[in-house]
């Protein structure tokens, strides 16, 4: 594990809950994928886990990552909070399941495998990596009108 894959991913949504969709854009050495995909009835949230889970899926072997989310929600979820839903059997400090459990579970085994640096952009602020993941994201509801 010497490179490192450069990842941006984003989600959105088309009302909250409604259509959403989910972007990644990966980066390593002089090669770039981009992944795209959408469901018909899901909420903001759901879509940026699902943009980090399948940028992590993609990658076949362990390798470093430097993973980029404009999603406060999937930071603090995966350095802060998982750790403890973990301790008390997913369950939110107020003893409340947690949402979105079966996300969070498969990001939980997709991290497993890689050493991987979080890293938080601010949405929409020019950032390139971070505006092509939103576009891609923006793709995967477009694509489920065909």
């Amino acid at each position: 594990m010497t490179d490192t894959v450069i990842v941006y991913t984003d989600g959105a949504c088309r009302g909250n809950p409604g259509p959403g969709g989910w972007g990644v854009l990966l980066q390593y050495q002089d090669r770039s994928k981009e992944l795209y995909g959408g469901e018909r009835d899901t909420t903001n949230n759901r879509m940026e886990l699902m943009a980090a889970i399948q940028a992590l899926e993609s990658l076949n072997r362990a390798c470093k990552v430097r993973m980029h989310t404009d999603s406060k929600y999937v930071l603090q979820g995966i350095t802060e909070w998982l750790p403890n839903w973990k301790k008390r059997g997913w369950k939110t400090a107020a003893k409340k399941p947690v949402k979105n459990e079966d996300l969070w579970r498969r990001l939980d085994a997709a991290i497993a495998r890689h050493q991987i640096e979080w890293c938080w952009v601010r949405g929409h602020s020019g950032d390139k990596g971070n505006d092509k993941a939103d576009s891609l994201a923006n793709q995967g509801i477009d694509a489920l009108a065909r």
